[in-house]
């Protein structure tokens, strides 16, 4: 219950959202990336932006269903991730969640192209090794929950950002409008559709945590 609240007050915190966005983004565009390789595209590369926005690039087909699942893939992989630690803090691995988050963050790393980038997923991916090697059990054990309580019930803030970008005629870059572009469904559904997979997921997490 500490750090479910603890997690909600970094989500809904702007001073704490601001650094720990970024965090949401690393997993948003690690999504993009894993989906486009097993999608049969070829990755040219993921970059980070101090504004917390990024960009994942790849080549293949600009419509069909590798290019869909693509654009699906960024908002949902925070939740997503968050489900997997539930399930493994369920087995009681906690050290294993923390080395599994290590390794997604250096294949992630590898395909890195630029400097901030680079700095924000080795920082992330050096804090996580430190907490694995040095912090006790108990720490261990806290911060697990902590960072799996924050990717679900952070996953749902972005997409309510980019909703608000939507309604303001802004945003026609972003994942949902090019979704528009490819399908002929309108943003807006996609939207949606984004709110509540982040927001099922969520829930189902807190469910199985409580």
């Amino acid at each position: 219950m500490v750090t479910a609240f603890a997690a909600a007050t970094l989500v809904g915190w702007q001073r704490s959202w601001r650094v720990l966005r970024g965090v949401v983004t690393i997993a948003h565009e690690g999504g993009h990336a894993a989906v486009a390789a097993l999608t049969g595209r070829k990755l040219i590369g993921v970059r980070l932006h101090s504004d917390t926005s990024g960009l994942t690039v790849s080549t293949g087909r600009s419509t069909g269903a590798g290019m869909v699942f693509t654009l699906l893939a960024g908002y949902v992989t925070p939740s997503v991730l968050g489900l997997g630690g539930v399930l493994v803090l369920a087995t009681g691995r906690i050290t294993a969640l923390l080395w599994v988050a290590v390794a997604l963050l250096g294949a992630l790393l590898l395909l890195i192209r630029n400097g901030y980038g680079v700095v924000s997923v080795a920082g992330t991916g050096a804090g996580l090794v430190l907490l694995s090697w040095f912090a006790s059990p108990a720490t261990q054990g806290a911060m697990a929950y902590l960072i799996v309580w924050f990717l679900l019930l952070a996953a749902p803030r972005p997409v309510l950002e980019v909703s608000r970008l939507h309604r303001r005629g802004r945003g026609t870059g972003s994942d949902p409008d090019q979704l528009a572009r490819i399908t002929g469904v309108d943003a807006g559904w996609w939207i949606t559709l984004f709110g509540v997979l982040t927001l099922a997921a969520a829930m189902c997490g807190a469910y199985f945590l409580l």
